[in-house]
């Protein structure tokens, strides 16, 4: 072996983005196969001249009083003869010319910098992908196989299973498609890629990678809820005081998150303020409804929210939508009701702590551009 022989090596390198250490590592190992599968030494040591190529093969003897295996061992004497200062158990090591491969030998080689090559292959995908975990990736839909979206990602092929698809979304082969990686698992034919489209992280990667302010920290989102293709609430906080999160998130004539709906196939998001006191932050996750004030129970964490008797379908929402996705972006159990259903009901007003009331006037302070593709109109989805 020589150095052209490495250099068709290095080109392989590129290819299959593996090391030139891992290279190496795989010379080695299938000459050494090749000499104990054919030879039946197992004692051999193969070292290799990264500079100029060369490759030498090693044999090694263990010096003993009588010899039992000449494959192994060597005496004594012939030890000495050899050097002088040679003791009993000590190894001789003398060098083999790989020429003297025959041709089983060079294809057990062979096979074995195969497998080494597809094994550094399948280690350094499972790598790539390991670190992407929880993190939006582009690739292209090869085929759809049972209800399974399968989609190219380069050297590896991930799986939009049925259950994490959105039913309002349709792709075919050879669409380009980001999609969320939920799970990467380790398999003999490489990284198993467990994808999603209806994943609630799929957008939070979309805001951070469309919105600027998201992607340096000034603005944190501090949480988000979703029920894929149909609408998503998302809280978010600026650490700057300059900054207007909203803002920020809708941007220019609402470009920012007009990007973030056309990726999401028209989904509608509802762009919130988070706030440090449930009360205001309940009654900013229930919006398009106007709150007039909100009962909290920190035992329970549960909170009442109180809207006029002509918003409650509105706060609801169809299905019941928005105060389910409210309680879960707020984190709170949510109950919606009327002044006049909470008298008809007895409500105990003393036994809650009296949260500020959040008046028409101080709930028209988050400006309607808060939230994106609202709907105004009682009875239709919030």
């Amino acid at each position: 072996m020589n150095k052209e022989f490495l250099d068709a090596f290095a080109d392989l390198k590129k290819e299959k983005n593996l090391s030139q250490e891992e290279i190496i590592g795989a010379i080695k190992d299938s000459i050494e196969n090749a000499y104990k599968k054919n030879y039946g030494a197992s004692n051999v040591r193969v070292e290799v001249d990264m500079e100029t190529g060369d490759v030498t093969v090693l044999m090694g003897l263990e010096v003993v009083e009588e010899v039992e295996d000449d494959l192994t061992q060597i005496s004594i004497e012939e030890a000495k003869e050899i050097y002088d200062g040679y003791e009993i158990g000590d190894v001789v090591e003398y060098q083999i010319d790989p020429k003297d491969f025959n041709r089983i030998a060079a294809q057990g080689a062979k096979q074995v910098f195969v497998q080494k090559n597809r094994e550094a292959e399948r280690i350094n995908s499972y790598n790539e992908f390991i670190s992407k975990k929880g993190q939006i990736v582009t690739g292209r839909v090869e085929r759809i196989n049972n209800g399974t979206m399968l989609v190219s990602l380069g050297r590896t092929e991930g799986r939009v299973p049925n259950s994490e698809q959105v039913r309002t979304e349709s792709f075919k082969p050879g669409d380009r498609i980001k999609v969320y990686v939920m799970d990467v698992k380790k398999d003999n034919k490489g990284p198993q890629v467990l994808l999603s489209r209806s994943h609630p992280g799929l957008v939070r990667g979309l805001f951070e990678l469309e919105i600027p302010e998201i992607a340096d920290g000034t603005v944190e989102i501090k949480g988000i809820a979703r029920e894929a293709g149909s609408r998503t609430k998302i809280a978010v906080y600026s650490k700057d005081e300059n900054v207007d999160p909203v803002g920020a998130c809708v941007g220019n004539r609402g470009a920012r998150v007009q990007n973030i709906t056309d990726e999401l196939f028209g989904e509608k998001i509802d762009i919130i303020v988070w706030d440090e006191d449930p009360a205001v932050f309940i009654s900013n996750v229930l919006r398009p409804a106007i709150v007039e004030g909100v009962y909290i129970n920190e035992d329970e964490k549960s909170a009442t929210a109180v809207v006029p008797e002509q918003q409650l379908s509105l706060a609801i929402g169809r299905e019941g939508q928005n105060v389910r996705l409210a309680a879960r972006v707020s984190n709170w159990k949510i109950d919606i009701k009327s002044n006049d259903q909470l008298r008809e009901m007895g409500f105990a007003f003393d036994e809650y702590e009296d949260a500020d009331d959040v008046s028409e006037a101080a709930a028209a302070e988050h400006t309607e551009d808060q939230i994106i593709e609202e709907t105004s109109d009682e009875g239709t989805d919030a």
